[in-house]
């Protein structure tokens, strides 16, 4: 038994499914080209923000260490609540105002940098920001009882608790994840004498 075969295809539907199948090829070849370039940008970025972070790590840990032997602050707290409030420093709070902990006080921002207001303290270097952060935790009451416990979680919900960050429980999680992942806690070790009360 032989099969019958429809000859009475038309031209123009022979062009159609010759057109439909080529346009076909073509958004399947474009849509790989922009998956391409998708993925390529995903890298650069992640490569950056490695970058940037590596950068980040690499100036200001010894800045929270230094900190952390003067005050009794663990460096993982200083260091920790630094990264997640400015980005690693690549928030414009950072850049702006070298604002790294997300202090609310006075900028002049607008006479300098018209279009951006911030409600964020500016400070005249970014290390003046990490004094300034360790002189405000100095002043809290339950200071004189945590000074020298290395226990950063300690720390966090006291700071959490006597209103640091709005975020409440989030806010502890993330800096908890960031010292984590960066293994900050290995700094608290360098803490010396200032433990003692000395």
């Amino acid at each position: 038994m032989m099969l019958k075969t429809n000859n009475n295809l038309s031209p123009v539907t022979t062009t159609n499914t010759k057109l439909m199948c080529m346009i076909n090829s073509t958004m399947s070849k474009a849509a790989a080209c922009i998956c391409a370039v998708f993925l390529l940008l995903m890298l650069s970025n992640v490569g950056y923000a490695q970058q940037s972070t590596s950068n980040y790590l690499k100036k200001f840990k010894p800045v929270s260490v230094e900190l952390m032997q003067e005050t009794g602050i663990p460096a993982s707290v200083i260091l920790g609540i630094a990264m997640l409030e400015s980005g690693t420093g690549t928030s414009k709070n950072a850049k702006l105002l070298h604002n790294h902990f997300g202090i609310v006080g006075k900028n002049n921002l607008q006479q300098t940098n018209a279009g951006y207001k911030s409600r964020y303290k500016q400070y005249l270097s970014d290390v003046a920001s990490y004094e300034h952060f360790v002189q405000l935790l100095a002043k809290k009451k339950w200071f004189a009882d945590l000074k020298g416990n290395m226990e950063y979680s300690t720390w966090l919900h006291k700071m959490n608790h006597s209103g640091y960050s709005t975020a409440g429980q989030e806010w502890i999680k993330r800096v908890t994840s960031i010292i984590n992942r960066y293994k900050l806690y290995k700094l608290d070790a360098a803490i010396g004498s200032v433990a003692s009360g000395s």
